[in-house]
Protein backbone atom coordinates (compact mmCIF):
# COMPACT_ATOMS: atom_id res chain seq x y z
CA UNK A 1 0.00 0.00 0.00
CA UNK A 2 2.45 1.85 0.79
CA UNK A 3 2.48 5.87 2.85
CA UNK A 4 -0.87 7.31 2.94
CA UNK A 5 -0.88 10.30 0.92
CA UNK A 6 -1.28 13.02 3.74
CA UNK A 7 -0.37 16.07 1.73
CA UNK A 8 -3.80 17.02 2.00
CA UNK A 9 -3.65 16.51 5.45
CA UNK A 10 -1.71 19.55 6.02
CA UNK A 11 -2.86 22.27 8.26
CA UNK A 12 -3.17 22.85 12.20
CA UNK A 13 -5.72 21.12 14.29
CA UNK A 14 -6.99 21.53 17.64
CA UNK A 15 -7.17 18.15 19.96
CA UNK A 16 -11.03 17.79 20.62
CA UNK A 17 -10.73 16.18 24.04
CA UNK A 18 -14.60 15.48 24.22
CA UNK A 19 -13.13 12.78 21.55
CA UNK A 20 -9.90 11.98 22.65
CA UNK A 21 -8.34 10.03 25.83
CA UNK A 22 -4.71 11.00 27.68
CA UNK A 23 -4.88 7.88 30.15
CA UNK A 24 -1.95 6.00 31.83
CA UNK A 25 -1.13 2.98 33.86
CA UNK A 26 0.54 2.13 36.80
CA UNK A 27 1.73 -1.02 38.47
CA UNK A 28 0.48 -1.13 42.22
CA UNK A 29 1.71 -3.48 44.94
CA UNK A 30 3.80 -5.37 42.53
CA UNK A 31 0.99 -7.02 41.21
CA UNK A 32 -1.88 -5.13 39.72
CA UNK A 33 -2.17 -1.96 37.17
CA UNK A 34 -3.85 0.73 37.84
CA UNK A 35 -5.60 2.73 34.73
CA UNK A 36 -6.22 6.56 35.10
CA UNK A 37 -6.89 9.73 32.69
CA UNK A 38 -6.75 13.29 32.85
CA UNK A 39 -10.53 14.57 31.70
CA UNK A 40 -9.18 18.63 30.49
CA UNK A 41 -6.55 19.15 28.63
CA UNK A 42 -6.71 20.70 25.29
CA UNK A 43 -3.49 20.62 22.55
CA UNK A 44 -2.83 21.60 18.85
CA UNK A 45 -1.22 19.72 16.39
CA UNK A 46 0.39 21.02 12.97
CA UNK A 47 0.53 18.18 10.30
CA UNK A 48 2.78 18.91 7.48
CA UNK A 49 1.87 16.15 5.20
CA UNK A 50 4.82 17.00 2.77
CA UNK A 51 7.23 16.88 5.27
CA UNK A 52 6.02 14.77 8.42
CA UNK A 53 9.14 16.15 10.06
CA UNK A 54 8.16 19.33 10.29
CA UNK A 55 4.71 18.34 12.30
CA UNK A 56 4.42 19.68 15.61
CA UNK A 57 2.45 18.92 18.15
CA UNK A 58 1.78 20.33 21.75
CA UNK A 59 -0.46 19.42 24.92
CA UNK A 60 -1.13 21.14 27.86
CA UNK A 61 -3.08 18.81 30.90
CA UNK A 62 -4.63 20.56 34.06
CA UNK A 63 -3.47 17.81 36.57
CA UNK A 64 -6.49 18.48 38.65
CA UNK A 65 -8.64 16.48 36.40
CA UNK A 66 -6.67 13.07 37.07
CA UNK A 67 -9.18 10.42 37.78
CA UNK A 68 -8.43 7.31 38.46
CA UNK A 69 -11.62 6.11 39.33
CA UNK A 70 -11.20 6.63 43.44
CA UNK A 71 -11.54 10.17 45.16
CA UNK A 72 -9.02 9.26 47.74
CA UNK A 73 -6.73 7.95 45.43
CA UNK A 74 -7.23 11.30 42.80
CA UNK A 75 -6.76 13.10 46.26
CA UNK A 76 -3.22 11.52 46.85
CA UNK A 77 -1.77 12.07 43.95
CA UNK A 78 -2.79 15.85 43.70
CA UNK A 79 -1.36 16.00 47.00
CA UNK A 80 1.99 16.97 48.08
CA UNK A 81 2.90 13.34 47.82
CA UNK A 82 3.03 13.26 44.21
CA UNK A 83 1.52 16.64 41.60
CA UNK A 84 1.30 19.21 43.86
CA UNK A 85 -1.35 20.57 41.58
CA UNK A 86 -1.86 24.01 43.41
CA UNK A 87 1.70 24.53 42.91
CA UNK A 88 1.86 23.03 39.64
CA UNK A 89 -1.55 23.05 37.64
CA UNK A 90 -0.40 22.41 34.38
CA UNK A 91 1.56 19.51 32.73
CA UNK A 92 2.64 20.13 29.28
CA UNK A 93 4.85 18.25 26.13
CA UNK A 94 5.93 20.52 23.47
CA UNK A 95 7.41 18.09 20.67
CA UNK A 96 11.07 19.17 19.10
CA UNK A 97 11.29 16.53 16.36
CA UNK A 98 8.73 14.26 14.36
CA UNK A 99 9.48 11.02 12.09
CA UNK A 100 7.81 8.85 9.87
CA UNK A 101 8.48 5.40 10.46
CA UNK A 102 7.04 3.93 7.52
CA UNK A 103 3.27 3.22 6.84
CA UNK A 104 0.78 4.58 9.43
CA UNK A 105 3.63 4.62 12.13
CA UNK A 106 5.34 7.87 13.17
CA UNK A 107 7.41 9.14 16.19
CA UNK A 108 7.00 12.08 18.23
CA UNK A 109 10.29 13.72 20.25
CA UNK A 110 9.94 16.31 22.80
CA UNK A 111 9.98 18.01 26.09
CA UNK A 112 7.68 17.40 28.97
CA UNK A 113 7.19 19.52 32.13
CA UNK A 114 5.97 17.99 35.05
CA UNK A 115 6.45 19.90 38.37
CA UNK A 116 8.89 22.26 37.06
CA UNK A 117 11.31 19.54 35.56
CA UNK A 118 11.29 19.32 31.90
CA UNK A 119 12.78 16.07 30.44
CA UNK A 120 12.52 14.90 26.81
CA UNK A 121 10.19 11.43 26.25
CA UNK A 122 9.24 10.01 22.42
CA UNK A 123 6.10 9.05 21.70
CA UNK A 124 5.06 6.26 19.16
CA UNK A 125 2.11 7.06 17.46
CA UNK A 126 -0.03 5.50 14.69
CA UNK A 127 -2.22 7.06 12.36
CA UNK A 128 -5.98 5.95 12.61
CA UNK A 129 -6.88 8.16 9.35
CA UNK A 130 -8.99 10.87 8.31
CA UNK A 131 -12.58 11.45 8.12
CA UNK A 132 -15.03 14.43 7.04
CA UNK A 133 -17.27 14.34 10.43
CA UNK A 134 -21.30 14.87 9.74
CA UNK A 135 -20.75 18.22 10.66
CA UNK A 136 -18.15 19.86 7.88
CA UNK A 137 -15.24 19.32 10.55
CA UNK A 138 -12.21 17.45 9.12
CA UNK A 139 -11.07 15.19 11.49
CA UNK A 140 -7.87 12.76 12.23
CA UNK A 141 -6.84 10.02 14.46
CA UNK A 142 -3.85 9.28 16.25
CA UNK A 143 -2.98 6.41 18.68
CA UNK A 144 0.03 6.80 20.88
CA UNK A 145 1.59 5.32 23.82
CA UNK A 146 5.12 6.28 25.65
CA UNK A 147 6.82 4.92 28.87
CA UNK A 148 8.56 7.28 31.56
CA UNK A 149 10.09 6.70 34.89
CA UNK A 150 8.10 9.19 37.26
CA UNK A 151 11.24 9.59 39.30
CA UNK A 152 13.11 11.75 36.58
CA UNK A 153 10.40 14.37 37.41
CA UNK A 154 10.92 13.82 40.55
CA UNK A 155 7.80 12.03 42.00
CA UNK A 156 9.37 9.28 43.94
CA UNK A 157 7.05 8.97 46.71
CA UNK A 158 6.45 5.29 47.68
CA UNK A 159 5.82 2.88 50.29
CA UNK A 160 7.30 -0.52 50.84
CA UNK A 161 5.34 -3.74 50.73
CA UNK A 162 5.85 -6.08 53.77
CA UNK A 163 6.85 -8.88 50.93
CA UNK A 164 9.67 -7.01 49.21
CA UNK A 165 9.19 -4.17 46.37
CA UNK A 166 6.93 -1.01 46.58
CA UNK A 167 3.61 0.13 46.52
CA UNK A 168 3.48 2.40 43.05
CA UNK A 169 6.06 1.49 40.22
CA UNK A 170 8.70 3.68 39.19
CA UNK A 171 7.70 3.04 35.37
CA UNK A 172 4.42 4.82 34.07
CA UNK A 173 3.24 4.09 30.35
CA UNK A 174 1.10 6.60 28.93
CA UNK A 175 -1.50 6.22 26.24
CA UNK A 176 -3.41 8.89 24.20
CA UNK A 177 -5.99 8.37 21.86
CA UNK A 178 -6.15 11.56 19.98
CA UNK A 179 -9.08 13.14 18.14
CA UNK A 180 -8.20 16.49 16.11
CA UNK A 181 -10.31 18.75 13.99
CA UNK A 182 -8.60 20.80 11.46
CA UNK A 183 -9.05 24.67 11.91
CA UNK A 184 -10.79 26.49 9.28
Amino acid sequence: MGNPDLTALTGTYAIDAAHSTIGFTVRHAMVTNVKGKFLDFSGSLHLDGSAPSASTASLDIKMESIDTGSADRDGHLKSADFFKTEEFPTMTFHSTSAESLGGDDYRITGDLEILGTTKPITIDLEFNGAAKDPFGNERVGFEGKAEILRSEWGLTWNAALETGGVLVSDKIKLNFDISAIKNA
